[in-house]
């Protein structure tokens, strides 16, 4: 479907910004945009075309802009927290797991 709404630029410094979040932010917009995520120097260029739909209108350019950048934002920190926790998170599997094994294996002998 052609867009009567123009493409949205939205440029981040590669070295601060992952091209993870990008990514995931990007599949976010899915129905409202579509999302070509490319290099150019030191540079993620992040060319967004509107879709055209109703909610693409209703958004707008520089709707569509904000909306990307908070979903880039939401997702860095997504990252980070999956980082800090990652720790905590593999010790709650392995416990609930060993529970579940134990928990199996009397389930056998008895």
């Amino acid at each position: 479907m052609s867009s009567s709404l123009p493409e949205v630029v939205v440029e981040f410094d590669r070295t601060i910004q992952t091209a993870g979040p990008l990514r995931e932010a990007a599949y976010r917009l899915i129905g409202v945009a579509s999302c070509l995520v490319e290099t150019a120097g030191e540079r993620w260029v992040c060319r967004l075309q509107p879709s055209g739909n109703e909610g693409a209108r209703i958004l707008g350019s520089e709707g569509l802009r904000q909306r990307f950048i908070d979903l880039v934002t939401d997702e860095n920190l997504r990252e980070k927290v999956s980082v800090e926790t990652d720790g905590i998170r593999n010790v709650i599997l392995a416990l609930a797991f060993g529970a579940l094994a134990e928990q199996g294996d009397n389930n056998t002998t008895g």
